[in-house]
């Protein structure tokens, strides 16, 4: 939340408003006096890493009477105020809608009980509003991701992680209960994220009998030599009849069924707390600037709104279709119609639920269909973490259907010495939470070893083939799809997934890893500001990773608050350099004492880290001092993210599907094997704005600067005025990019947002 009002305060400044704090929600607007308060820049600075709100918010209930609104609109009209910016879940944003109704008749009682004259009625005669979403329970409908909810995440995944080495040295079965009354959003994706045994949620129930099935699994699971099981309970749970499911009636079942050792552990308030992470902050900044411009465009005739995130795509809803179509879930529950409940829940919703039930319980092994296909999967390039998430993903999906699947250990150079492997269902039980590469990488091409990689696929007769990794492995599969003329065994159906901590492969706004490795920048840059305060007057130079690509210092710089992010995309001159140490001088005379720069490893031949470093300290000397730090391999390190956990766990899992069609399409009877050569059977899979889509690499060669290994237009560059506006800076931001007002029942039923 703290984001939200730190971007809502500096960009409304920026645009000539004047912004006001309204302390503690709806009971200081109807308190006034000191509750109200005017602010400037720096009284959001050193907020962005703070959870929590620093605004306070308070449960009100004077706002709810007709007396508490009309002292409200009171307060606010006593100050101009007539935008309001409203962060909070769909109460707070219900509250404000009908405060927007009623204003015209509040100001009306107001003049006719002699506060305030006819020429105020008049100036003030509409109230604007817009909403931002905070809950961490996701359960707002209409928006992807709701601010917050990916910070909860990171707290339960950080537990979930703590408890199953424990679990594992004892054989113990774990009961987790997670935040979510109304909504199993919580409880879903950390089921999926931590490959739980068993996950109850209450949009979802269990059918009839559910006890048996589930001790059957959990019994099944320890026979198959898992020493621990995970069972992740929302608050809110519920059986088919509407009772509740407690997670201490699990464990109850657990110990007299199976009399295994089990523990209960309800995480509760933690999962409001801490940190926030980069994806929340990130999420938050874009949303509280687009609220401002929400409001900037208002007219008495546009209905309240609600800025929201669909995929990666800014986009502005009627509050009120939100609030009913959220109202409308729990009626579907209430009524036991869950299936309905699910839908309603969006897309997102649906497709973590089918993903999870795909994943999670083996189908025996009579049952399976059986395809005689093979399929093998290699990890190309450098570690990222969330690669052995997409691994897992992808043996199960195929097992799942009916394929065998294959293990190449070390990339290219792995294959051509023959090192592959089948791998089993079990092989890759608590991959998820596991970073780097558990198959091995490496960077090598397969253009060297194209006849020994040929001879592997025919000895071991590989149908198709699926590549996790970066750049190189967008190029290895350039490299294989144009030598099929060569090498028939390259005619098979190729997929290719995105994940390096760079994001700079063309075709898709994120990769697997990246998000992992902006945390890691984030955390460090946290700890860097903190130390900088301490010793006041400190500049700190911070050199990112990336290769060419300035996603991690851009969206690192935007996520730290930090003052400039030096970039390959945006070429920099020495002007533009000092311009930056003046604009830190200027900053070192007020109240904030302290900067942060970050710097792509690549951004410029001559201006090294080193050459930044002496500027600064030179051209600083008596007003501040200077220090450097190179962050290095530790963001290519680390437990994998909730985020790229999940979108590892998701686009593998559609990949298999894909590579599953495609090996139906491709089968010929005579001679009785696969033959792809089309340009669509060698494809990347990518997040594109809303949707998940499959492009042929052939056509991404023209959006390819393969001189630099970057995409030739990146999405995110659009952020990069963001980032200037924060930090002080004069520059024109792009309003093309802006959301429209959509309508909730109009977002189309195929896409696949990928807020996860």
């Amino acid at each position: 939340m703290n984001a939200a009002v730190r971007a809502v305060v500096r960009m409304g400044i920026y645009v000539k408003a004047k912004v006001y704090f309204v302390y503690e929600g709806y009971q200081g607007m109807v308190d006034g006096g000191d509750n109200i308060v005017e602010v400037s820049w720096e009284s959001v600075s050193s907020i962005l890493q703070v959870g929590g709100t620093v605004i306070g918010s308070a449960r009100c209930k004077s706002f709810r009477t007709h007396e508490g609104r009309l002292q409200a609109a009171y307060n606010l009209v006593q100050r101009g105020i007539t935008n309001l910016c409203v962060i909070g879940g769909d109460g707070s944003l219900t509250g404000a809608n009908l405060f927007r109704e009623e204003w015209s008749g509040l100001l009306e009682e107001l003049a006719q009980n002699g506060k305030i004259d006819a020429e105020a009625v008049k100036k003030y005669a509409y109230l604007n509003i817009v909403g931002m979403v905070g809950s961490i329970d996701n359960d707002f409908c209409g928006t992807d991701m709701t601010i917050g909810t990916d910070s909860a995440l990171h707290r339960i995944i950080e537990v979930v992680d703590a408890i199953m080495t424990t679990a594992q040295s004892h054989q113990r079965t774990f009961v987790l209960e997670v935040m979510g009354r109304h909504c199993g959003y919580l409880a879903l994706v950390s089921a999926l994220a931590c490959g739980a045994d068993w996950v109850f949620i209450p949009e979802y129930p269990p059918e009839e009998g559910w006890e048996d099935t589930m001790c059957v699994k959990l019994s099944e699971n320890r026979a198959r030599k898992k020493r621990l099981n995970i069972i992740i309970v929302a608050e809110g749970a519920i059986d088919c009849h509407n009772k509740p499911i407690t997670s201490e009636k699990v464990k109850d079942l657990v110990v007299q069924r199976l009399g295994f050792d089990t523990r209960v552990t309800i995480l509760g308030h933690v999962q409001r707390g801490g940190t926030p992470s980069a994806f929340d902050r990130i999420l938050a900044s874009r949303m509280g600037v687009e609220a401002v411009l929400a409001l900037l465009e208002a007219t008495p005739a546009t209905p309240a709104c609600v800025v929201s995130l669909s995929g990666n795509q800014a986009v502005r809803l009627p509050l009120m279709e939100c609030v009913q179509m959220t109202q409308e879930v729990q009626k579907a529950m209430d009524e036991g119609r869950f299936l309905e409940a699910v839908r309603l829940r969006g897309k997102s919703f649906e497709n973590n639920l089918n993903t999870y039930k795909l994943l999670a319980h083996k189908i025996p092994d009579a049952e399976l269909p059986k395809t005689n296909f093979n399929v093998a999967v290699l990890n190309v390039g450098a570690p990222a973490a969330g690669m052995n998430a997409a691994v897992r993903a992808a043996v199960r999906v195929g097992i799942t259907e009916g394929h065998k699947m294959f293990a190449v250990i070390d990339g290219f150079e792995g294959f051509a010495k023959g090192k592959i492997k089948e791998i089993s269902w079990g092989d890759v039980g608590g991959w998820t939470g596991q970073g780097g590469s558990i198959l091995g990488t490496k960077r090598t091409l397969p253009a060297k070893y194209l006849e020994k990689i040929a001879e592997q696929m025919r000895t071991n007769n590989i149908n198709a083939l699926m590549v996790i990794g970066g750049f190189e492995a967008y190029e290895s599969c350039l490299q294989l799809q144009e030598a099929r003329s060569r090498f028939e065994e390259f005619s098979v159906p190729i997929c290719v997934l995105p994940a390096t901590i760079s994001n700079n492969v063309p075709g898709t706004d994120f990769s697997i890893g990246a998000d992992t490795a902006l945390n890691a920048i984030v955390e460090t840059c946290d700890r860097i500001k903190q130390s900088a305060s301490g010793t006041k007057r400190r500049v700190f130079i911070i050199e990112t990773m990336g290769g060419y690509c300035g996603y991690l210092a851009n969206m690192g710089a935007l996520a730290a608050g930090a003052d400039a992010a030096y970039i390959f995309e945006e070429q920099f001159d020495i002007r533009e350099l000092q311009a930056n140490v003046e604009h830190l001088t200027e900053k070192m005379k007020t109240s904030i004492q302290r900067g942060l720069v970050l710097r792509n490893e690549n951004c410029n031949e001559n201006y090294t880290t080193d050459f930044i470093y002496q500027l600064y300290s030179e051209e600083g000397k008596g007003v501040f001092d200077c220090r450097k730090n190179v962050l290095g391999h530790m963001q290519q390190g680390g437990a994998p993210s909730p985020f790229d956990r999940n979108f590892g766990t998701k686009i593998s899992a559609k990949a298999m599907q894909w590579i599953s069609k495609k090996l139906k399409e491709t089968y010929r009877k005579e001679p009785g094997k696969v033959f792809a050569n089309t340009e669509d059977s060698v494809c990347l899979l990518g997040m594109r704005r809303r949707n998940l889509v499959f492009q042929p690499v052939a056509e991404l060669k023209s959006e390819t600067d393969f001189v630099h290994r970057i995409p030739k237009e990146q999405w995110w560059l659009k952020l990069r005025p963001l980032m200037k506006i924060l930090a002080k800076y004069k520059t024109s931001y792009d309003v093309s990019d802006s959301g429209q007002l959509e309508h909730v029942a109009m977002l189309p039923k195929e896409a696949v947002p990928a807020a996860i």
